[in-house]
């Protein structure tokens, strides 16, 4: 497949790029953006003494002074299995005509409606509490639906973010990181700067009450199949081409491609990672990787659901975890939550955050007091079958 050269075009939010029918326009440019403790006094003192003790280790441990950049300074940095480029020639896996369903609603929306990113789907609107009109529909001055990119659910897709509660405390500053400029990467930038302060508040309470889900299998391989970019920024595998080797990479598909094109909050992603790297990303996570860097649980919590504002991390996608542990390196993510990474990160190199994220995409999201989990959905050998259909029924 041939891969756009620069990603001057795709890595940088542009309204004016943005088409009400994207499947119909000469550019099809379409982007996808990437809790609060209770219990009483005890608890919140409880919590407090967590993170103190957090950031006093993270205070001694050393840190790597890594310049900031600036949003003009900033470009996509070139690893394309991690920050995905569309490609230029889009293979049909699917006609897509007429009303599309998913499996358990009664909803049906053609798929020009689902691909309304200022109107986005919401095929089961009694699993969660009425949408805030940001979240929903969006807001003036370009601020589209959050629910187009983080889904009805909050669990998103590997290219964007899962918020499915996330503390709110923590989705307020990074949205307030991003307009800022403190965090780079994805289209958040753009797609915060006419953000009001009250949208960012509920579309952040409104995220942080749902509940997380597991979403996403880790499976060790050594192959996967030949994939392509979508419009959406989303891999898809490649309709006939067989498989490759998995090489040093994170590939994440649709569980089935059809109902990852109408956006179903219900079918998840399968994470393939390379043989070992579960075992690494345990060795990594639990005891610091022989120094390199510390124990993840001392800041996300025993079981690496959260801790006050520190987010929760286990179960969320592995691909997108990666990003994140790279953005902390080279600078991309220099807020004030942001600065506590700089130490944690500056040692590992991109097999460590490879390992990591595939260890913690693996862990099931619960209650941040339980014990750390075992990983779940992981297998070894050869890729799912299913996984390489390049056409699905609903």
């Amino acid at each position: 497949m041939e891969k756009m050269k620069t990603p001057n075009c795709c890595n940088h939010f542009d309204l004016k790029k943005i088409h009400k029918n994207p499947r119909n326009s000469k550019d099809k440019s379409l982007w996808r953006f990437v809790r609060p403790t209770a219990g009483g006094t005890r608890s919140s003192i409880r919590t407090f003494s967590k993170i103190f003790i957090c950031a006093l280790v993270l205070a001694f441990f050393p840190v790597l002074r890594i310049g900031a950049q600036s949003a003009e300074q900033w470009k996509l940095p070139d690893i394309p299995w991690a920050f995905p480029i569309r490609d230029k020639v889009q293979p049909v896996l699917d006609e897509r005509k007429g009303a599309q369903h998913v499996p358990g609603s009664t909803k049906a929306y053609t798929q020009e409606q689902i691909d309304d990113i200022a109107n986005p789907p919401d095929w089961f609107p009694d699993e969660h509490a009425p949408m805030p009109k940001v979240v929903a529909h969006g807001a003036a001055g370009g601020v589209l639906g959050c629910a187009s990119c983080h889904l009805a659910s909050g669990l998103g897709h590997p290219e964007s973010a899962n918020l499915a509660g996330v503390s709110a405390a923590y989705i307020v500053r990074q949205l307030s990181d991003f307009k800022a400029g403190n965090r780079m990467g994805e289209a958040m930038n753009d797609m915060t700067k006419n953000l009001s302060d009250e949208d960012a508040k509920q579309a952040s309470e409104w995220f942080a009450a749902l509940k997380p889900k597991v979403w996403q299998s880790v499976v060790e391989t050594d192959r996967v199949p030949k994939t392509f970019i979508n419009i959406h920024l989303m891999r898809m595998p490649l309709p006939g081409a067989g498989d490759e080797p998995i090489g040093n990479r994170i590939i994440e598909l649709p569980q089935d491609i059809a109902r990852a094109e109408s956006r179903d909050p219900h079918s998840g992603f399968i994470a393939y990672v390379p043989n070992g790297s579960l075992a690494k990303g345990k060795e990594f996570v639990t005891t610091g990787g022989n120094g390199k860097t510390i124990q993840c649980v001392i800041c996300h919590g025993p079981s690496l659901n959260g801790l006050g504002e520190v987010p929760a991390i286990a179960g969320h996608s592995p691909m997108y975890l990666f990003r994140q542990l790279y953005y902390f390196k080279d600078g991309s993510r220099h807020g004030s939550m942001g600065a506590l990474m700089k130490g944690v990160v500056a040692q590992m190199d991109q097999d460590d955050m490879l390992a990591i994220a595939a260890y913690v995409g693996s862990l099931t999201p619960g209650n941040e007091e339980s014990s750390l989990t075992k990983p779940r959905g992981q297998a070894s050998g050869s890729l799912v079958a299913s996984a390489n259909r390049s056409k699905t029924t609903q």
